[in-house]
């Protein structure tokens, strides 16, 4: 089940989340947990209902995922955080929180989604393409404390505009 964040927890939830598991599967030190939490300060802090959401994935009650959309200016929309448990994995759940914020920015009105990822997330990198994102960069990334890995940016249109 998908839906929008706004539980007690479910802020925390996504920064504790991506902490533990990106240094779970990659060796990722804090420095990105606290990338993370800026992200969701921010959001917690103000955002646009009309312009920026976020949801939470539930699977048998239990949070398993997230995923948030916010405004990067100039019509377009951004796709940040998004996660999916080990436990959800091959469920189809990535796909119904990137289907999710898809269909939220196409009904806020921005023109295109970009979003930023890793050469690592290679399963996040084929459902995004699954969905017409291409790739538009690759740079070097300092890798939150494990060295350098390959910073990727996906694009895509919305509309005509």
């Amino acid at each position: 089940m998908i839906r929008e964040l706004g539980h007690p927890g479910d802020l925390g939830w996504v920064i504790q989340a991506h902490g533990e598991l990106y240094a779970s599967e990659w060796g990722w030190d804090t420095s990105f947990e606290a990338l993370v939490a800026r992200i969701v300060a921010d959001f917690a802090a103000g955002h646009d209902p009309e312009r920026e959401a976020g949801w939470i994935a539930e699977l048998d009650g239990v949070r398993v995922g997230s995923i948030f959309c916010v405004d990067g200016g100039d019509g377009t929309a951004v796709l940040r955080i998004l996660i999916v448990h080990p436990d959800a994995r091959g469920h189809g759940v990535g796909g119904e929180l990137v289907d999710t914020c898809l269909g939220f920015a196409a009904k806020a009105g921005y023109d295109r989604i970009r979003l930023w990822t890793t050469n690592l997330q290679g399963a996040a990198g084929r459902v995004y393409r699954d969905r017409g994102f291409e790739l538009l960069a690759e740079a070097p990334h300092e890798g939150f404390g494990t060295g350098e890995v390959v910073g990727q940016t996906y694009g895509k249109m919305l509309s005509a505009g």
